[in-house]
């Protein structure tokens, strides 16, 4: 009898046992995921690596002033490296995560998520990356792709926005955005432009960075005049502006100017846009309404 109860002692002590050794191993397994989320190599060389040499005992190199000076020119350096790479291409990184969600031997997928900025255009990039090896070769693909924009801008990057997450074209995406993001400036400039130079016929009531800028003259109240200026993104990435002039003419003050001319602003507009360009077919309409040559 005593030998039994001793017996379920110890089958109950191995179980424990058991349990516990598991516990411990899907603990370190979690563990190794988290290193390789976290593990990234990183080389350094010239000044960077002798700083770290000496701070980590390796090597003297003369002080700790001069490894000081080194490091902090060496930071300088990238600094600058840095700043170039983002003017460059425009696009400005805030924050970059990644977690990995499969690892074998032959494939690792990642979950990679990146937001920023170029320009005012604000977004947050989610996608998967496969690496598959395959002996000594290895293949990147992107099996999937979210793209996070703020709703201002989804007006015209929604369709464009859907065909780059079927096709999982990342590069596209960046390239359009840059695009986007620099006619967006264009406008913004020369609408800011005008504003500054006629400031009695040119409102902005949306700001710089809206889409309508207002000509009205102070002497001919209730007549206005309309440049609204889109710049549109096709489904396939293509980036173009599209500027149309609209009035509003009450109408009594139809009956001082021939119906015709007033009828006909729009088409001589987009005459004007395709002899002289944006700005200036804009400063023409601008000047016609100031009523004056010299404005």
């Amino acid at each position: 009898m005593m030998e039994e109860k001793m017996s379920e002692e110890n089958r109950k002590e191995v179980e424990m046992l058991e349990a516990q050794i598991h516990g411990l191993q899907a603990e370190v397994v979690a563990l190794k995921r988290q290193q390789q989320d976290n593990h990234m190599d990183i080389y350094f060389k010239g000044q960077m690596q002798d700083a770290l040499s000496y701070m980590c005992g390796q090597k003297h190199v003369g002080g700790k002033e001069k490894v000081m000076s080194r490091l902090k020119e060496e930071l300088e350096e990238l600094e600058d490296d840095l700043k170039q790479q983002t003017q460059m291409n425009g696009i400005y990184l805030s924050s970059c995560t990644r977690k990995t969600l499969q690892s074998s031997d032959s494939k690792m997928v990642q979950q990679v998520c990146v937001s920023g900025h170029c320009s005012e255009l604000v977004f947050q990039v989610e996608f998967q990356l496969s690496e598959a090896k395959e002996g000594q070769r290895s293949e990147r693909t992107i099996i999937d792709l979210n793209v996070v924009m703020d709703a201002t801008d989804l007006q015209n990057f929604s369709s464009f926005l859907s065909g780059v997450e079927e096709s999982r074209d990342l590069l596209l995406f960046f390239r359009t955005l840059r695009t986007y993001a620099d006619r967006f400036d264009d406008r913004c400039r020369t609408f800011q432009h005008f504003q500054e130079k006629y400031p009695s016929i040119v409102s902005l009531p949306g700001g710089c960075r809206s889409e309508v800028m207002t000509l009205n003259h102070p002497e001919l109240p209730g007549c206005f005049l309309f440049v609204h200026w889109s710049v549109e993104v096709s489904r396939e990435g293509g980036v173009a502006p599209k500027i149309n002039l609209l009035t509003k003419i009450p109408e009594r003050a139809l009956q001082l100017f021939p119906s015709q001319a007033v009828g006909g602003a729009a088409e001589a507009f987009h005459s004007l846009l395709r002899i002289l360009g944006p700005e200036a077919a804009i400063e023409s309409v601008i000047r016609a309404v100031s009523l004056s040559k010299e404005a």
